[in-house]
């Protein structure tokens, strides 16, 4: 199957020297970008980009899908972690299957609409039946690229821990479901649309013993490591507290180093841990609006990447951001290492690579995050002829003024948004269901 982009004002390609050719063409051939030029041909479909911004798909490096279904609550709008979690764990243990299913939808919906091609997921909690599987269906119907993380909380209120007892699970049950989930999904192979990784949620919701295991079992696998670390003070005192070290410490002694892990926020890495992770290659994903929205912190972006740690980007779970733009996150990257470092601290064009390329890295999927030849066909499509862009002088305007949308959508050489709308299922039913979902759990 053939599908020819044709005449793409600008393709920012994020291949090794950022070649950004003018009007070109971008020929798919099964999956796979086969061309790159002017004047090529084809007997399959043709999208006009003549108005358009062509950028690799953008890739989500921590989402927690569940949470679309708590935006906004009031217990948690202006609390800090610690106490934002205690709100919101209540109302989560009330959910199951339909919920987890329809909230991931929606999540994943909402980041197509925002260039996303690839999302992971940290699903760390599992009430009434729910299980990892409820996600991954959501994601074959959404249509994206998706990794999931086997998440997990081991250690509850009554043990010291933060998370009511009602949503811990016992530690050989939990390593036990990783070994289904990633037996029964996980594919290895380039170009998969199904990755699957092993995330014990935090070092403050689960044992030393559980983060090892986790760890030895992830290896023996093959597959990747997730968690949180050094989100924001709570989270330093917190490890210093109980285990005597910073988080970087107690990850590297855990073996949560390499590039085969990545940890979210890492908003309080000091020195130290930043030369840790640059020299094990462990990956960071920066959610720059979540950490605003709970008062975390502005994490160490400018440095991480002077010192060669892998980062990408990630919108984090809808109850903590609330939004689910990656677009915008990118956006957000760029102004919060401004504000730290000055006007020059960042350019459009290094957010951009790092929401595209630098995700996919962070992932370990070097098959996507570029417009090369060879890769698969994840292309985002963005209308530059609106009134967001009127006036705009340079392709930095995608996130120095707009737009927030995509036009085109492909993941796989398959299109997933064409003119702005989802053409995989019934956006608008999903959403009649999830607000219905959301009234009831409001009680």
């Amino acid at each position: 199957m053939e599908t020819l982009i044709r005449n793409a004002r600008v393709v920012m390609t994020m291949n090794d020297t950022d070649d950004a050719p003018q009007n070109t063409d971008i020929l798919v051939r099964d999956g796979v970008i086969a061309a790159l030029g002017q004047g090529l041909a084809t007997t399959g479909d043709v999208i006009d980009a003549s108005d358009c911004v062509v950028t690799p798909g953008l890739v989500n490096t921590h989402h927690h899908l569940y949470q679309t279904l708590t935006r906004a609550v009031p217990g948690g709008q202006d609390a800090l972690l610690f106490g934002w979690l205690k709100t919101l764990y209540p109302i989560w243990s009330r959910f199951g299957p339909e919920e987890m299913y329809i909230s991931a939808q929606i999540g994943l919906a909402e980041l197509a609409l925002s260039g996303c091609t690839l999302s992971s997921d940290h699903l760390y909690l599992y009430p009434n039946g729910a299980r990892l599987d409820d996600t991954i269906a959501a994601a074959r119907e959404v249509g994206l690229r998706f990794h999931p993380t086997r998440g997990a909380m081991s250690i509850g209120e009554s043990a010291g821990g933060l998370p009511p007892d009602a949503l811990v699970e016992a530690e050989q049950a939990i390593l036990e479901d990783c070994i289904r989930v990633i037996d029964a999904f996980h594919d290895p192979s380039e170009g998969a649309m199904v990755r699957v990784g092993v995330a014990p949620c935090s070092p403050f919701s689960v044992s030393r013993e559980l983060m090892r295991d986790a760890a030895i079992l992830a290896r023996d696998k093959g597959v990747m490591l997730h968690t949180h670390l050094a989100e924001n003070d709570e989270d330093i005192a917190y490890s210093e507290a109980q285990f005597g070290c910073r988080p970087g410490q107690y990850a590297e002694e855990l073996g949560w180093v390499g590039d085969d892990v990545w940890h979210a926020h890492c908003v309080k890495l000091d020195r130290a841990e930043i030369d840790l992770f640059a020299r094990t290659r462990t990956g960071v994903a920066h959610c720059p609006c979540s950490n605003c929205r709970l008062g975390s912190g502005i994490a160490p972006v400018r440095a991480m990447r002077d010192a060669g740690v892998p980062v990408g980007l990630g919108v984090d779970g809808s109850a903590s951001n609330d939004a689910g733009s990656l677009i915008g996150e990118a956006r957000q990257t760029m102004l919060l290492q401004r504000v730290v470092n000055g006007a020059d601290a960042m350019s459009a064009r290094e957010a951009l690579r790092i929401a595209t390329r630098g995700g996919a890295e962070v992932l370990g999927r070097h098959d996507v995050g570029q417009i090369t030849v060879g890769k698969r066909a994840d292309i985002a499509m963005w209308d530059v002829s609106g009134i967001e862009s009127a006036g705009s002088w340079d392709v930095a305007a995608l996130l120095l003024a707009g737009p927030q949308q995509v036009r085109h959508l492909m993941v796989e050489g398959r299109e997933i948004v064409r003119d702005g709308h989802l053409v995989t299922f019934d956006l608008a039913q999903a959403i009649v269901r999830q607000n219905t979902l959301a009234r009831r759990l409001a009680g």
